[in-house]
């Protein structure tokens, strides 16, 4: 893997210097434009009122489109430095993206609303879609982008054009595609936390019916956490790191007026270590895991600006992302010149990770790193065909959608040595706190489990606990319509509707490859169990009620022998309608009102965990008895919208604003309860608010003015959760849901000369609190913050060279992402941390 890895390494660095190599060649070619006709470009004005966007797939203007949205042009992009989805967080007020145990962890949620946890199963409730191509799920889409043309971020429902998975909303990307002149850009980045990179592109004409462009990137940083390794084996001191290579090719070929082929290839290797997470509060147990560590099992004192976190064990992650997609787009002569677009695309994800579960320096229990060990992977082919046309009232498209997905999941569990005589110590203290102090004899609480079992101490509970599998295949086919009819000059109405038919099946395989002999040996001797806690002094009135307890502990779903040579099988078939309905009506030039309704959907599926209770349901209480059907059902959504589009001072001031009202039922909530991943169907959430953004093109030569508000209201209805840990969702406002979510920047650019050129752009953005988890817990809260951007740039008015100075989150504010409950550690709490401060320069070279 090794060498396969760096002969991909040296393939990415030869085209970025076969791409260097071009740059001063092309220059020496180049015939500079006259002065003359350099100063009639830059007195060309482009108004703001003329962004074209695709938010219906097609290309209209952006204050034509009755959508609540945020349009992202390609100097606004680079300005700000976006490469991933996380960097498009500080451009939109309602968008949050966070990762978790891994980067393949990653989340978009917008109004409060996404996909919460690590499991595969669940699909995405903000879609994303590159090129016209969806990814799988949103940390299938988390890396390199490469060269941006455009960025839309569609708020609410997206599904009756863009398919499933779009409750929430979606993030459309646009990357550049060929053009028939020579273009070339080479960038080298360097900054703080040891970051260096390398990106490059090329385009040119191959013959006046054909164009290609390629573009390579490499990168590298050093972690932005620190590690103490505790006990080891782990040796690597930071982590967080960033070690990439990609690279992305496109061929198009237009053999005619009427006739476009576009064929884009891509690959991106990812060998990094992510993610640890930081302790926040300390709990009852931390005192056993620092005994464990020899002194180094957490931190001393909780402070998460220090940026510390304690891992024994590797969390390396080697991910491989790799795609072909052909687009064809036909202008016929049906129906009045109709348009015929075809977007064909087969793509591969592969992820393999390690991670350390009980994120401390003490060897307690980890997922080794390995293919067969810990790794996801999906195989996506994926076909659109779709006719669009216009008369002089009515824009209409019809299309179909195919998508083929295979799924496939290994997770394995292994027990370190540290396990035993922690879970004992824990227990065994937490049983001592329900009686007088002393009565209970915790003296050499270690061995409790040991004595629990009748086995050697030790021997019950090390090794290799759980190694599971699952393969899912689901198919989804949909026929779908959009239809605006223009009633008047002034009124459009809009009516879309998409039918869905999906069939998943998943097959599930678990093994217990220690044999899990300390669960066995209680499960066949309670008498053992309740002999020991006399022995320990426990009253023998209470025995009986606190043997299932310690047998429930001893019985944690990947030590439970039930699941050993378990295998099961799932399929469901849903057929599901969503469809909007929408009327803009343009009062004059420069103000546009509409009212819209839309129904959302996002797919059921299966949950690819352990799950157990005491009734062998998946809603039932906590137990031990394995669950067969993990299924959960899919997500509906009935969103309002009433909003405005205004443009004014001749176009280059849009003003837009909506209030918002959405109603989810069984929104799919996956939590982490510190033991296993539930997925609940909780009855009710609603989000309402207000969303406002505004463009400024001012009359000042040069400056420019974004910025973007959102209030949210989030909250889950009353119904009651069977989970005791769920305790605070009925009622509450959801997670990730500020009231409040601001952001704004300035852009500023002169001229020190006829040929010298100076620009800056700073940015930043405002939440105010919320909630960074699942179940509401109070010690997960994020209090208000605010992060600061900022770049200076000083370049060549003829773009020929740029240097770029920068700076992200300059007040160096440390947030969390996610928060989390640190897994078998009752009362400790974690957390994501968000990046730190960053800073660096960039230069920048083009034909």
């Amino acid at each position: 893997m090794h060498n396969r890895s760096h002969r991909q390494q040296k393939l990415a660095f030869s085209i970025i210097a076969i791409l260097a190599a071009q740059l001063p060649l092309a220059h020496a070619q180049d015939t500079a434009a006259p002065a003359s006709t350099k100063q009639e470009a830059d007195k060309q004005v482009t108004t703001l009122s003329q962004i074209t966007v695709h938010a219906q797939k097609r290309e209209e203007l952006l204050q034509d489109v009755p959508i609540t949205m945020v349009t992202l042009p390609e100097q606004l992009l680079q300005d700000t430095g976006v490469r991933d989805i996380k960097d498009l967080q500080t451009l939109v007020p309602t968008l949050f993206v966070t990762s978790t145990t891994s980067e393949t962890q990653t989340t978009a949620r917008i109004r409060g609303v996404g996909t919460v946890g690590d499991n595969p199963g669940l699909e995405s409730s903000v879609g994303i879609v590159i090129d016209g191509v969806p990814r799988a799920r949103n940390g299938v889409a988390f890396g390199d982008l490469g060269e941006l043309e455009q960025v839309e971020v569609l708020k609410g429902p997206q599904g009756t054009v863009f398919g499933k998975n779009t409750s929430a909303g979606l993030i459309n990307v646009t990357t550049k595609r060929p053009s028939f002149k020579e273009e070339g850009n080479l960038e080298f980045t360097a900054g703080n936390y040891g970051a260096a990179g390398v990106s490059g592109s090329y385009n040119n004409k191959l013959s006046d019916y054909a164009a290609f462009r390629v573009y390579a990137a490499n990168r590298k940083r050093d972690g932005f956490n620190d590690v103490n390794t505790g006990v080891g084996p782990r040796t690597l001191k930071s982590d967080g790191d960033q070690d990439f290579h990609s690279v992305r090719a496109q061929l198009l070929l237009t053999p005619s007026d009427s006739l476009a082929i576009n064929i884009i290839g891509d690959y991106t290797q990812r060998n990094e270590n992510c993610c640890v997470g930081v302790t926040v509060v300390s709990g009852p147990t931390a005192a056993i895991v620092n005994a464990l560590a020899g002194g180094n099992g957490l931190i001393p004192a909780v402070d998460i600006d220090k940026r510390l976190a304690y891992s024994n064990r590797d969390t390396t992650q080697n991910i491989t992302d790799k795609g072909l997609s052909t687009e064809v787009n036909w202008n016929t002569s049906w129906f009045g010149n109709a348009t015929l677009t075809s977007i064909t695309a087969l793509r591969k994800w592969d992820a393999i990770v390690g991670t350390d579960l009980d994120f401390s320096g003490a060897d307690i229990w980890y997922r080794p790193y390995g293919a067969n060990d810990n790794s996801v992977r999906f195989k996506t082919l994926s076909q659109e065909l779709r006719l669009s046309g216009n008369t002089d009232r009515v824009d209409w498209m019809v299309g179909l959608y195919y998508d083929n997905e295979n799924l496939q999941r290994h997770d394995a569990v292994t027990l370190g040595t540290a396990y035993e005589p922690y879970l004992s110590t824990a227990l065994l203290n937490d049983i001592a706190k329900s009686f007088p102090a002393g009565m209970v004899n915790t003296a050499g609480a270690a061995t409790f489990l040991s004595q629990a079992t009748g086995r050697a101490y030790g021997t019950s509970f090390v090794g290799a606990a759980s190694h599971d599998r699952w393969n899912q295949d689901a198919k989804s086919t949909a026929a779908f319509g959009n239809v605006t009819f223009h009633a008047t000059d002034k009124l459009a109405l809009t009516l879309g509707l998409r039918y869905t038919h999906e069939n998943k099946s998943v097959d599930s395989y678990y093994t217990n490859p220690n044999g899990s002999l300390g669960c066995a040996a209680g499960l066949a001797s309670p008498a053992q169990v309740g002999g020991a806690l006399a022995a320990r002094g426990v009253p023998a009135p209470y025995i009986a009620a606190i043997v299932p307890t310690v047998i429930g502990y001893m019985c944690l779903p990947w030590a439970n022998p039930m699941f050993n040579g378990r295998a099961t099988s799932q399929d469901f078939t849903a057929n599901e309608w969503s469809g909007t309905l929408k009327a803009a009506y343009r009062w004059d030039d420069n103000v546009m009102t509409y009212a819209s309704a839309a129904r959302g959907y996002k797919a059921g599926g299966f949950n690819l965990d352990r799950v157990q209770s005491s009734n062998g349901r998946s809603d039932g209480p906590q137990g031990i008895v394995p669950v067969t059907d993990t299924s959960f059902p899919g997500e509906f959504v009935d969103s309002y919208e009433l909003g405005t589009k205004t443009s004014w001072r001749d176009g280059n001031l849009l003003l837009n604003a909506a209030l918002f009202h959405s109603k989810y039922t069984d929104f799919q909530l996956n939590s982490f309860l510190g033991t296993s991943y539930v997925v609940r169907s909780v009855p009710e959430l609603t989000t309402k608010g207000l969303d406002a953004d505004m463009l400024w093109q001012t009359r000042i030569p040069g400056l420019s003015l974004q910025a973007g508000a959102t209030y949210t209201d989030a909250k889950y209805g009353n119904d009651p959760l069977p989970d005791p840990a769920l305790v605070l969702v009925p009622g509450n406002t959801a997670g990730f849901a500020p009231k409040w979510a601001l952001t704004g920047g300035v852009t500023y650019q002169w001229n020190f000369s006829d040929s010298l050129m100076g620009r800056f752009n700073v940015g930043a953005k405002h939440m105010t609190e919320y909630n960074t988890g699942s179940d509401l817990n109070p010690a997960k809260l994020q209090l208000a913050y605010t992060l600061l951007n900022a770049r200076l740039i000083v370049g060549a008015v003829s773009k020929r060279w740029q240097v770029e100075l920068w700076g992200n989150n300059l007040t160096d504010r440390t947030y969390k992402q996610v928060g989390f409950d640190a897994p078998i550690q009752p009362g400790s709490y974690n957390a994501f941390l968000g990046a730190p401060r960053t800073f660096g320069l960039t230069v920048r070279g083009s034909l």
